[in-house]
């Protein structure tokens, strides 16, 4: 495949050199860089987070936005009480 691309100058300084200490083409220094990169970015495995049962909640969690409200508010009369 035939492809334009716009090197930065960094990068076109670092193909330049590796061309000349591989004495390889800008073709091939490009394909084996991009390749490689590529190649790395890929995990070699899936990733799995660990799960864990827990068990049946103790508490109704159809109402958990209520309890998480009732629990801030508790939590604000206690600063007020203590002066903070």
């Amino acid at each position: 495949m035939r492809s334009t691309i716009t090197l930065d100058p960094d990068v076109t300084e670092l193909v330049r050199r590796e061309m000349h200490d591989r004495r390889a083409s800008f073709k091939q220094v490009v394909n084996d860089g991009l390749r490689a990169a590529l190649r790395d970015t890929r995990p070699a495995e899936p990733f799995e987070t660990p799960t864990f049962d827990l068990g049946a909640p103790r508490t109704d969690l159809d109402r958990a936005l209520a309890l998480a409200g009732a629990l801030e508010d508790e939590e604000r009369l206690q600063r007020l009480a203590g002066g903070r």
